[in-house]
């Protein structure tokens, strides 16, 4: 089995609940304040770590006490944090999120030391001695000339790189055809397209409506109306209990099947990881 290398974002939430979410201009009321923990990076680690993988973080905290909690909690949920870097003088990444009652969520990211990553980062990864088996994980949260060149250094020594383009932003073509698969929502697969790139290989999530492989459909976990608690993360356990599928070995179907099951699970939990409360 290989390893799940995630090349990407920490962060704290801070999470309110709101009935619904405001019009522009509009204020309306919270209702209590938890501090999570998030960011998409170490979203998808945990997610890889609880399906089974061995699991590296890359990324960067502040100098705070938020950032060595975040990585004393990584370390207890069995992620190898050697390679994450204390950012000096910089803040641990922020995320400003909004629950609505019917469980959708608005988040507003302020990057702090996530800004950070840079050529240490990509040095820490080329230290990893990446090979055939291992998985790249990457999203968008981190500076994208250093994602491109994560990706370019892990797919040259030939890992698979599974990208997610989350929060999307315009890659390079070579890129974009280097994800085996791209990941991306609707939203950002026509985006992509939009931006006349060919990905090599693209996985379109469609939440309820399952996901679209490279042409062939895969059904979706049913998850009753009712149940659905908070869609944050959704997507994140979704992209992590997938590479770690991917770093099995295993066929497409079952990849997506374990995939479907860990975005149906988050959505039935609040925050975007389990156990999600960051304590300082």
């Amino acid at each position: 089995m290989g390893r799940v290398v995630v090349f990407g974002s920490l962060n704290v939430d801070l999470v309110t609940s709101v009935e619904r979410h405001p019009r522009p201009g509009e204020t309306v009321l919270g209702s209590g304040l938890a501090r999570l923990a998030g960011g998409k990076g170490a979203n998808q680690a945990v997610a890889a770590a609880g399906a089974g993988a061995r699991v590296v973080m890359i990324g960067c905290v502040g100098d705070d006490a938020e950032g060595s909690a975040y990585v004393r909690r990584l370390a207890g949920l069995g992620v190898d944090v050697s390679s994450v870097r204390v950012a000096a003088g910089a803040p641990t990444g922020t995320a400003l999120v909004a629950v609505s009652d019917s469980g959708e969520n608005t988040i507003v990211v302020v990057p702090g030391a996530n800004a950070c990553v840079g050529a240490a980062e990509v040095a820490a990864l080329g230290r990893l001695g990446l090979g055939p088996g291992d998985v790249l994980l990457v999203q968008l949260e981190v500076p994208l000339a250093s994602v491109c060149r994560a990706v370019r250094l892990a797919a040259g020594a030939g890992a698979r790189v599974v990208l997610n383009a989350a929060p999307y932003a315009a890659l390079p073509g070579d890129v974009v055809a280097l994800g085996d698969p791209l990941v991306a929502n609707e939203p950002e697969a026509l985006l992509v397209a939009d931006a006349g790139v060919v990905p090599g290989s693209l996985l379109v999530t469609l939440g309820a409506h399952g996901a679209v492989w490279d042409g062939v459909s895969y059904p979706a976990v049913p998850v009753a109306p009712a149940e659905v608690v908070d869609t944050t993360g959704a997507g994140d356990a979704f992209c992590g209990a997938l590479a770690a599928a991917l770093a099995s070995d295993v066929a497409r179907e079952a990849a997506v099947a374990a995939a479907a099951q860990a975005g149906a699970d988050a959505v039935r939990r609040s925050g975007a990881q389990p156990v999600p409360e960051l304590a300082v």
